[in-house]
């Protein structure tokens, strides 16, 4: 009997695996919008993904206007973790905008963490996907806001991106 509850869940655990398996280092980055938003291809196809549990300094959505302090240094950095390189991505679903939610891996270090480590990205402020544990997210960001790292340096005087985004 122990069995045959075995192999059904064995088969279960498979089936959810594969995808995430199969998909493993298939993406190449091929642009970083801004510091939470790049574009990959696999065969051919573009897609959009949008860095799950982060938000980044808002660049400006008009020519020559600056944008939120820190948004180019967070555009940098991402591009140097990911831009032109292979990528594993673990998806969340799709946002309102159609893009991938997911967290991005490079050579098994998770990104999307490395941005919130680095102070050039918050933990997201809406509702959470569905599955996804942001836990480690907000530990990161505490040890960056209480080391002053990147937008964290800025006090008083940071505003969250969400708020940016509100008055601009």
């Amino acid at each position: 009997m122990p069995t045959r509850t075995i192999k059904p869940l064995f088969l279960i655990i498979v089936i959810l695996i594969l995808p995430v398996i199969v998909l493993a280092g298939q993406f190449k980055c091929t642009r970083v919008t801004d510091g939470d938003t790049i574009t990959v291809i696999t065969d051919g196809q573009k897609s959009t993904i949008r860095l799950v549990g982060i938000d980044a300094p808002e660049k400006s959505r008009k020519k020559h206007e600056p944008g939120q302090p820190f948004s180019q240094s967070s555009t940098k950095y991402l591009a140097s973790l990911v831009l032109n390189k292979h990528v594993d991505i673990v998806s969340y679903g799709t946002d309102r905008y159609g893009r991938t939610l997911a967290v991005v891996y490079v050579d098994g270090k998770n990104v999307n963490l490395e941005m919130v480590k680095a102070g050039l990205a918050e933990v997201y402020r809406g509702k959470t996907a569905s599955g996804f544990d942001n836990g480690p997210y907000e530990k990161a960001e505490n040890e960056a806001r209480s080391a002053g790292r990147g937008m964290w340096s800025l006090g008083d005087k940071y505003m969250s991106p969400k708020n940016w985004r509100k008055t601009h």
